[in-house]
Order: C-alpha cells, then sequence, then structure tokens
C-alpha cells in the first residue's frame, strides 16, 4: 500500500489550456521532429479559470456510460513501471481484466501505454513525458475507427458491426497524486460544437485527437490525493451514440499541494474495447 501525506478532499479553483487557433491552417501536431521549416503544432492555448470538483467519497458516483469516466480500486502487481517487457507481461492482462469486469469487455485489444514523469535535468527530453497540460482527448470519432482498421485489419469489418470503445486506464506509480493531478470532463455538459479535430502526424501514418474550446458548461472532476491502487477508466471513444462518448481531460495546478511532496508519476493504457467477442 502507498504511502505518503495528503491533503484533505477538497475542490480546486484553477486554470485550464483550452483551444486556441494559430493562423489560417486546419491544427495539426508532429508527433515526432516535424520537417525543416515548420512549427511541432500550432494549437495555441486560451486559459481559463474552471473549478475541478473533488470526487472522494463520490466515486461510486461516476460511470463510463454515464459520465464517460470511471473511478476503479484496482491494486497492482506491478509497482515500479519501470521495465517495458514486464509492463506487457505482468500489467497488461491486469488491464484486460479490469476492462472486462469492469466494462463489460468481451476482447480486449492494447495498442499502446505512456509512462509520465518529471524531466530529469540529465536526460534527453525525449527519455520521459511529463503531464499535459491541455485540455483534449486522445482519439477522434473517424481516428477511432481508423484504429481498429489499422491494429486488426482481418477482423475489422466484422468488430465495426458491434460496439467498440477506446478506454484509457489511468494510474498513479509509487505515491499519491499531489502535483498535476488528472482532470475529467463529465460528458452531459459537453457540447459537440467544442471539439475541435487535431491533423496527429506520425513519420509514416496520420490521426487525429480532438482539442477543445472553452465552454463555460463544462463541469470538471478529479480524485484527490489518488492513489497507485486506484484506476481512472477514461472513455476516449463508444460507437453506440445513446452513451458517454468521450472524456476531455487535462492535468491541471494544484496551488495547495504541498511544496515537498514528490512529483506525479502515473501509467496510461490505451485500449481498443470490443463487445461482441
Amino acid at each position: 500500500m502507498a504511502t505518503a501525506a495528503v491533503l484533505a478532499p477538497h475542490d480546486v479553483p484553477t486554470t485550464l489550456n483550452y483551444y486556441a487557433p494559430v493562423g489560417d491552417e486546419a491544427p495539426f501536431q508532429y508527433v515526432t521532429d516535424p520537417p525543416e521549416g515548420r512549427p511541432q503544432t500550432n494549437i495555441g492555448t486560451d486559459p481559463q479559470p474552471v473549478l475541478v470538483h473533488d470526487a472522494r467519497g463520490r466515486e461510486s458516483e461516476f460511470s463510463l456510460d454515464k459520465n464517460g469516466f470511471q473511478y476503479v480500486n484496482w491494486p497492482s502487481v506491478e509497482s515500479e513501471f519501470d521495465d517495458e517487457e514486464r509492463i506487457k507481461e505482468k500489467y497488461y492482462p491486469e488491464v484486460e481484466e479490469i476492462l472486462k469486469k469492469v466494462a463489460g469487455a468481451k476482447r480486449v485489444f492494447i495498442f499502446d501505454h505512456t509512462i509520465r514523469r518529471k524531466q530529469p535535468t540529465d536526460t534527453k527530453p525525449s527519455q520521459y513525458r511529463g503531464p499535459v497540460e491541455r485540455v483534449h482527448i486522445d482519439q477522434t470519432y473517424q481516428a477511432s475507427v481508423n484504429r481498429v482498421k489499422y491494429h486488426l485489419p482481418e477482423d475489422a469489418d466484422r468488430l465495426l458491426k458491434s460496439r467498440v470503445r477506446i478506454i484509457n486506464v489511468w494510474r498513479p506509480i509509487h505515491h499519491p497524486v499531489a502535483h498535476k493531478p488528472l482532470a475529467v470532463s463529465d460528458w452531459r455538459y459537453l457540447d459537440e460544437k467544442d471539439l475541435v479535430s487535431v491533423r496527429f502526424i506520425y513519420p509514416h501514418r496520420e490521426g487525429s485527437t480532438y482539442s477543445v474550446k472553452y465552454n463555460p458548461n463544462h463541469r470538471w472532476y478529479y480524485l484527490s490525493n489518488q492513489t497507485p491502487d486506484e484506476v481512472t477508466l477514461i472513455k476516449c471513444y463508444d460507437s453506440e451514440e445513446d452513451k458517454a462518448r468521450l472524456t476531455p481531460h487535462s492535468a491541471f495546478l494544484d496551488a495547495t499541494a504541498p511544496k515537498d511532496a514528490p512529483h506525479r508519476e502515473s501509467i496510461e493504457v490505451r485500449a481498443l474495447v470490443f463487445d461482441s467477442e
């Protein structure tokens, strides 16, 4: 069980970085180094004040199909997350079990994971990825469908005839989260006109993500002092239109966090989730 000094549960007034356009070109972002003379991205930021509500003590009120996110207590056999092969061998099966038991999946295909840690001063920038302090969704609707075709080409036509979801399984590492916790936005208060498709350019293919325009109706939540035993399930896509279809999310600054608390470490695993087999 993780041990660390923690704060009492509380709502947090903070600032979130929403989307702002830069220039006239359609929004884009290069995943790796851009071509010479091109910027990495033309996504600007629109900082806006928001109140992030604490879900601590109310975890059972939130569900993937109603809100687009869900909190689950699920201790892991893995604690260090410092070996890629061990993560795939030990942790991936755990994530599959969570998605089958909690989300009702019949088949799970994990397509990537990201570990986020503060950048040590003596490492190359590419070795560590810090928290994303920008409101976003990992996939657009079309990119989600394309992911099925990309990863499972032989089964795609059949799988796409039934329900398909993409779920991000997010877990703290080593200690409760104090700095840069994860905020998730309730689907019920989202206007889909707020979503801005962004070209996500890989060296050999192209996907797309959503940035999000500010809307004062958005309602934000986080789980205070979230421990490594607690996961947040973040829905990034759902083919069923009568349920929550996706969840904007972002790291945010909690100015009341203890200055000497350890920096956030976390792992997120993204998976295609199928109901039909």
